[in-house]
Parts: C-alpha cells; sequence; structure tokens
C-alpha cells in the first residue's frame, strides 16, 4: 500500500551530556510528510531508526521509536483568504513526528542515523522513472569531535510553511527558510532527493548504509533545478522564487549548511524535501511581452497574456498619448518609433498591479528565401530575398537541418550547403534588421539521389509513322542514340524508327546533377488482330469480348445499334446483348489500321416449371410434375421416389415440404434455372368433446363434434340429426357415439363420446368416504352431479364448522388437506348444490369419513 509519501526532514537538537561518562545526549526527530488520507498499511505507529559510524559507514544498530504527534495541516482554500487567485488548490500534508533520545559516545567522526520508505506519490513531475514506485531516505548527520565544539551543535530548524500556492507559469516566492539556535551563517541550496526503499521491501530494516544514491530526474530538471531553470534559491534567505512550471507534482529538497558564523568551518546540515504541488490556478497579475515588433503595419493588437479571472478594470498607455480601457485593445501607432507600453489591472482597487514593455514600429519587413539545386553531393544555393522599409537587413541564421555536417549552420546572407544523403530536410532561416524585427521561415526542402526526369513511356509505332517524345526536367537534355531522330538536345525530339529502338536522355541541371531515363520505341509493320469466333450466351449475361492484339488504341462499334458495352474504346470491353449482336472492332498504331468482327447471340434460360401447389391428405401420396428442360435436380429429398426425373412421387411426407427443382437445357443456355412447388399435407383431427359423460333419463343431451367441415354421427340412434357437428341425443340406454368428420378435398378423422344413462332423477351424488393416501385410487373426495346443469357450490367444513374446501367443479375436488397440511383421519361434513337440467335447485349435504 504505497504511493503515499510526500517528503519530510529529519533534524537532531543537543540536549547536554549523557548520563554516561563521555556520551552527549540528543534527540533526534523525524518529520515524516504523507498525504492527508492514508489507506491501511500506510502508518507505521512504530518505526527503526538505523545508526552508522558517520566515518566507516558500518551499520551500529537499530532504535525502535513510536510517534509522538500527528497533525494534518492544510491551506485555507477560500476567495476569502486568497482574492487575487482563482481556481485556488487544496494543500494537504500530514505530519507525523517520530522523537527519541539517546546517549552516544563521542567519537571523531560523528553518527548517521536513517530512516527508509516506500513510495512517493504517483504522477511527479519532474522524475523520469513513475514516482509510485520510488523510495525516499530521511538522513541527518550527527558531527563528531574532530570539528571543534560541533558534536554540541543542533540542527536548524526549518519554518513549516508548506502549503503556500504555486500558480502554473506565474512568478511565486516559497520559504525554505530555517532558524538556528547557535546563531550559526546558514546557506541555502537546492539538492537532488534521496532514494530509498522498494515496492518489494517498503521500508528496510535496517536502512541501507549511507551514501544515499539519488532519483533520476526528468529533463530538463535537475536536483540543482527542480522547478525548472526560471525558479532559482536565494542562498542568504532560503526563498525560492521564480516563473512556475506547469501544473502538476514536483519534488523540490534544499539543504541548509550550518557555518560557525564568521568562519568557513561547517559544522552540520539538515535537508528538507518536499512534493511541491503546482496547480492549474492563476493570480492576478498582468502579463506582456518583452518587446512588441510591429514590422508589417502600424497597428498592433495587445492582450493581457496573465489570469483575467479577478481583473475588473484594464488601463492601457500605448507611449504615444493614446489609451483604452478594452480588455484586448486594437491599436494604431502615427509614425514609426520605439514606445513604452503600460497595462494597469484593477487600478485603486484590491489586486491592483501593472506590467511594462516596449513596441518597436518598424513596418514594412517582408523576408522570403530561395533554394536552388535539387540533388546531394552538389552545391544547394539559398539565397535571401529579404526586404525591408526600416533599418538595414542585418543578421541572418540559417539551419540546414543536416545536424550531421559541420557546416549545419550559417549566418551569411546567401550560403551555400552540400548535403551528403537524399531525404527531406527541414531548413530554419532566421533573418532580421537593424530597428529588431525578427522573423523566422520553417520549410522544407527534398534532395534527390538525382534530378527530377519523367519520360514517355515505352511505346509503339506503325513503321510508317513519326512519333514526338518528351522529357520533362530542368537543365539540358542530351538524347541518343542519334537515329531518326530531329534533334538530341532538345526535351521534346521526333523520331521515326524503322527497327525497334531504344532512346536514352541524360539531364544535367545548372548545378551539376545528373540523371538519365530511356524509353523503348517497338516498331511494327502491320497490327495484329484475332478475333474469338461467333458464340451464344445466356440473355441478360455480360461477357468479355476477348481479342487478341497488339494496336495501341481501339473502337467497338454494334449492329444493330445498342449500348451494350462498358466502354467502347478499350481492348476487351464488356457486352451485355438483349438481342444477337455483331461486334465490329477498329485496332490501330498510328496510320497502321486492323479490323475484325464478333457475333454474340443471346438465348433465354430454360423455362422452369415445378407445377401448381398441391393439397394432401396426411398419409396419401402425391404426383410431381415439372417442365422447360432436359435434365432435373429436385430438392430436398425427403419422402421424394427419385431426385434426377421430372415427375418422382411424393411419397406419404409426414409435413408440408416446399420442393425446388433446377432445370437445365443441354440444347440452348446451359445454365440452371429453378421453380418451386408447396406439397401441402393436411391434416384432420376429430373431436367428439369429452370421451365420457352421463345423463339421467328423459335429459337432453347437446353433442358438439369439431375438426373439419362435414360430420357423420353413428349410430344414428336417438339422435335428431346424425348429419350436423351438434346433434341433439335423447338416450334411453347406456350408447357410444362415434363421429365421422371431413373437408372438402376427401381427408377424414373419427372420435367418439360415451353417455351413460342414470335411469334416476337429476341428483348430486356424494361418496362416504375416501382415502388420500397418494396410491391413485379413491384419492380425491368430489361429487358426481347426474342430470345438473351446473354445480354452484361444493364445500368441506370440519367438526368445529371451518371450512375446508370450496369449488364449483366436480373434477378438483378436496385431496384431505388445508393451507397445505394433511387434515387428521375422521368425520367432515359436506354441502353441495346446483341446478339441474330442468332448472331445479337442488342442495345436498352429509358426511364423509377421511381414512388414513
Amino acid at each position: 500500500m504505497a504511493n503515499h509519501t510526500r517528503g519530510g526532514w529529519m533534524y537532531y537538537e543537543y540536549m547536554g551530556p549523557g548520563n554516561t561518562a563521555g556520551t552527549n545526549r540528543y534527540r533526534i526527530t523525524l518529520k515524516f510528510y504523507t498525504s492527508c488520507i492514508l489507506n491501511t498499511g500506510q502508518f507505521d505507529p512504530t518505526i527503526n531508526f538505523s545508526v552508522f559510524n558517520a566515518t566507516s559507514r558500518q551499520l551500529l544498530y537499530t532504535i525502535p521509536v513510536t510517534y509522538s504527534s500527528q497533525e494534518d495541516i492544510q491551506n485555507c482554500s477560500t476567495q476569502e483568504c486568497h482574492p487575487c487567485i482563482s481556481n485556488i488548490p487544496t494543500i494537504c500534508y500530514k505530519i507525523t513526528t517520530y522523537q527519541t533520545e539517546q546517549d552516544m559516545p563521542s567519537i571523531p567522526g560523528g553518527y548517521v542515523f536513517s530512516y527508509q520508505r516506500c513510495c512517493r506519490i504517483s504522477a511527479i513531475v519532474n522524475l523520469t522513472t513513475p514516482s509510485n514506485n520510488v523510495g525516499e531516505t530521511w538522513s541527518v548527520t550527527i558531527p563528531g569531535s574532530a570539528i571543534p565544539g560541533a558534536e554540541f551543535n543542533s540542527n536548524s530548524k526549518f519554518a513549516q510553511n508548506d502549503t503556500a500556492i504555486i500558480c502554473q507559469h506565474g512568478f511565486f516566492t516559497f520559504d525554505f527558510s530555517a532558524t538556528d539556535i547557535n546563531d550559526d551563517s546558514l546557506v541555502y541550496n537546492f539538492t537532488a532527493a534521496y532514494a530509498g526503499g522498494s515496492t518489494t521491501t517498503p521500508s528496510p530494516s535496517p536502512a541501507s548504509n549511507p551514501p544515499y544514491s539519488t532519483v533520476s530526474y526528468q529533463f530538463p530538471f535537475s536536483g540543482l533545478q527542480p522547478l525548472g531553470a526560471a525558479v532559482s534559491i536565494n542562498n542568504q534567505t532560503g526563498i525560492v522564487s521564480g516563473i512556475a512550471p506547469g501544473s502538476g507534482i514536483y519534488v523540490v529538497t534544499v539543504v541548509v549548511s550550518e557555518y560557525t558564523r564568521g568562519t568557513s568551518i561547517k559544522k552540520a546540515e539538515v535537508r528538507k524535501s518536499l512534493h511541491i504541488q503546482v496547480a492549474d490556478c492563476n493570480s492576478t497579475a498582468p502579463k506582456l511581452d518583452p518587446v512588441y515588433f510591429s514590422c508589417d503595419g502600424f497597428t498592433e493588437n495587445f492582450v493581457n497574456q496573465g489570469d483575467a479571472t479577478n481583473i475588473v478594470t484594464y488601463d492601457w498607455e500605448f507611449g504615444d498619448g493614446g489609451t483604452s480601457n478594452q480588455p484586448a485593445p486594437i491599436h494604431t501607432y502615427a509614425d514609426t518609433g520605439t514606445y513604452t507600453l503600460k497595462l494597469v489591472v484593477n487600478r485603486n482597487l484590491q489586486c491592483s498591479d501593472s506590467a511594462n514593455a516596449q513596441v518597436k514600429v518598424y513596418p514594412g519587413f517582408f523576408p522570403g528565401i530561395n533554394v536552388a539545386g535539387q540533388c546531394k553531393n552538389t552545391l544547394i544555393q539559398f539565397t535571401d530575398l529579404t526586404t525591408t522599409v526600416y533599418g538595414l537587413v542585418n543578421s541572418w541564421s540559417w539551419n540546414f537541418g543536416d545536424p550531421g555536417s559541420p557546416t549545419n549552420t550559417s549566418a551569411v546572407k546567401n550560403p551555400t550547403h552540400i548535403y551528403a544523403a537524399s531525404g527531406n530536410y527541414p531548413v530554419q532561416f532566421i533573418v532580421g534588421n537593424s530597428k529588431g524585427c525578427i522573423k523566422t521561415i520553417d520549410t522544407t526542402i527534398t534532395i534527390l539521389d538525382k534530378p527530377s526526369l519523367a519520360v514517355t513511356h515505352d511505346t509503339l509505332i506503325c513503321v510508317i509513322d513519326t512519333l514526338q517524345l518528351n522529357a520533362v526536367g530542368t537543365g539540358t537534355f542530351l538524347w541518343s542514340p542519334n537515329y531518326n531522330i530531329n534533334n538530341v538536345n532538345i526535351d521534346n525530339p521526333l523520331v521515326s524508327p524503322d527497327i525497334p529502338t531504344t532512346y536514352h536522355v541524360t539531364l544535367t541541371d545548372p548545378f551539376g546533377c545528373v540523371g538519365t531515363d530511356s524509353v523503348k520505341v517497338d516498331v511494327k509493320l502491320f497490327v495484329t488482330l484475332f478475333a474469338p469466333p461467333d458464340s451464344t450466351i445466356c440473355k441478360g449475361d455480360a461477357t468479355v469480348l476477348r481479342i487478341v492484339s497488339d494496336g495501341l488504341h481501339y473502337q467497338w462499334t454494334e449492329i444493330p445499334a445498342g449500348n451494350t458495352l462498358n466502354d467502347p474504346t478499350i481492348k476487351n470491353p464488356i457486352a451485355t446483348p438483349l438481342v444477337a449482336t455483331t461486334y465490329h472492332v477498329d485496332a490501330n498504331i498510328g496510320k497502321c489500321v486492323s479490323q475484325a468482327n464478333i457475333k454474340l447471340t443471346p438465348i433465354p434460360y430454360p423455362p422452369a416449371n415445378a407445377g401448381p401447389d398441391i393439397a394432401i391428405c396426411f398419409g396419401n401420396s402425391a404426383q410431381l410434375q415439372a417442365t422447360g428442360g432436359s435434365t432435373y435436380s429436385w430438392s430436398p429429398a425427403a419422402f421424394l421416389s427419385a431426385t434426377n426425373i421430372p415427375n418422382p412421387r411424393v411419397q406419404n411426407p409426414t409435413a408440408s415440404v416446399r420442393y425446388i427443382v433446377t432445370v437445365r437445357d443441354i440444347l440452348g443456355c446451359p445454365k440452371p434455372a429453378r421453380d418451386t412447388v408447396l406439397v401441402n399435407v393436411i391434416k384432420i383431427k376429430a373431436e367428439a368433446g369429452p370421451r365420457d359423460t352421463s345423463v339421467v333419463i328423459g335429459q337432453p343431451l347437446q353433442l358438439q363434434a369439431s375438426g373439419g367441415t362435414s360430420y357423420s354421427w353413428t349410430p344414428s340412434t336417438w339422435l335428431d340429426n346424425a348429419n350436423i357437428d351438434n346433434p341433439i341425443a335423447l338416450p334411453k340406454d347406456n350408447i357410444e357415439y362415434v363421429v365421422r368428420v371431413s373437408n372438402s378435398i376427401g381427408c377424414f378423422s373419427t372420435d367418439s363420446i360415451r353417455v351413460k344413462l342414470y335411469k334416476i332423477a337429476a341428483d348430486i351424488l356424494v361418496p362416504t368416504g375416501f382415502s388420500p393416501n397418494g396410491d391413485g385410487i379413491n384419492d380425491v373426495f368430489r361429487p358426481i352431479p347426474i342430470g345438473m346443469r351446473s354445480l354452484d357450490v361444493f364445500q368441506v367444513y370440519n367438526r368445529w364448522g371451518q371450512m375446508l374446501y370450496s369449488g364449483t367443479d366436480a373434477i378438483s375436488g378436496w385431496d384431505g388437506t388445508f393451507l397445505g397440511k394433511t387434515q387428521e383421519a375422521g368425520t367432515y361434513v359436506w354441502f353441495a348444490e346446483g341446478i339441474d337440467y330442468k332448472n331445479n335447485r337442488i342442495k345436498r349435504k352429509g358426511y364423509v369419513v377421511l381414512v388414513r
């Protein structure tokens, strides 16, 4: 649980003679700085000080030290405390004090006390490695008797002014001053911070032997410049001041050395290390450039470059009598000259401040350069084209972007430079005049191996033609061989070779850079042209007209005229004819021409037809019939008698299937065509109603069948109509009716219903006992309604009158439980009520015995 230390310091005090002769008593104190909020394991109530012989640097012993106090110091972060700072940061250090008193024998070299811990807080700007992997060492040396009087010395004590606010890029002061009770002379210096502890051994005991290694700083920071070159420490006062770097955390270590006043005798030193926060805040102070140059006009834009959060008023004085109270004024000077600019913010108000700068107005300064030359190992001429209206152009600074060269820079007006290698080089030119105008030109130049040269591509001509060659480049040209060419010293000569000839050209630029290239001119006696034979294609398809030819240019025409070519000027166009078409091509090399024809006849795809969709009854078969081609292929193969004939049989399919037939025609278009046919398998499911029902003598029974469009009941005994779905039966005895259900295509199915006749009056019959033991026999107590139109109530009570069950159907019944609990064996009371088929209300009650 590292990543929490934030610095601190160790010091000692002389307390007088020790309890044993020849010893001195010292109080050693460690002020240990950490983050104010600590995680578990980041605070040690007791630590070990390691004691070393300062001369031999060998460990003598360790001393356990328990902390004596702990406090949080924090800055005031309200606007009332800092009215002239915006975005005020919160700075907090937890300072834990460890202190011990020890009697130390007097020795010449003295002692070194040390403590080490890992790790520093993360994201420290001025360290190279991740700072949360870097530990710290706190150490102090108690001088021995070798320095007269030094062993009776007490360390200087730093003032605890650690929460000063530092705003990025702004001027600041930070107090590292100390006091000394011995009235010694104090000298302050920056020094490198010590490393210590590691992630594997965060609190080593004992500490490592001195001397101690220092942390690694990130350029441009160092131990002597921990906040950059713009921040320094006053050696006499310990005040750190300057222009702050960007926001972030920085390690800053100051060592104060104690000298016997009036001598150069160094008695002791103490070092304090802090992780100082530079905040993203701003203080109310105007900030101007030191000098403003108006070199391209009389008008200048001015703006305060400091923070404007707390600025209420602006007062600008331009040095020529002109003023403005705008935050960012634009001012035009009437004449050339050097003027003093002044900005006062918040005049006569809180947070008032001012800044001055010079404005040099000398317009008409126009910098420019020219670069001549292009190749490595040849002179590249740089020329200054700058002009100025006022003063003289009098300073030049060239950087040729070639750091490996000893002549990479120049201060002359028009220098030359030789680049040893090709590539892109960043050239910078800074030019100034005697009035102080300075401008910078940054450009990138390309250095080549040879001059840029482009020539005509390899080509061919007919023997009767003349060809113009073309070379592009800057310089002089020389062509070879001097064979049938009108001029060897121009960039675009005419040639008329009668045999294949390669012409070479040499380009020499004005700086002696040489490049070569060539062009091959092939010579043809005639144009070769071969066309493929006439052919057929499937209608709607595209095909490439592939001719063999050495022509340079092509022109295609169509008979009959159409627009079926993607490009009639290329060698092998794509054709998509819809009718028989003859394609004529002219191929030429200059004045030589050859011609050819290709005829394409489009043939339709096979007219695939899988036949109409078919509906069949479940369990039947069907005959398929496809037409339109010479060969057939069916898929899927399920239930088919064959897959490669036009008329396979679908045999007893169990579900509907959509079949795809692929048809090919060996006499026409050879590409396949497809069609589909649906074989719809229809299943009839007859429903005659409940499997069993009962009626009483004289009770009509309404039958109800479903599942089809036609119905036939057998036997027809006691039915009012045997050929409808819902006949009325008036049975006089037990009977079973069977219904045959069919549809329009003859699919059918049957179902039956058994009717039991009770030759009694309508009633609610109830058993006298039941045994709910889970054996599947007589487990449920339920009524048997006979001749009843409805059962409205069926209830069961225990002997205390508590209702255990209530229902309105004759199916569910009571299972012998109540609220999930099994009821005891015994006698229970039941009550039933309903309406019979004659609309008479019937009520019944009685007893039932539950047997376990």
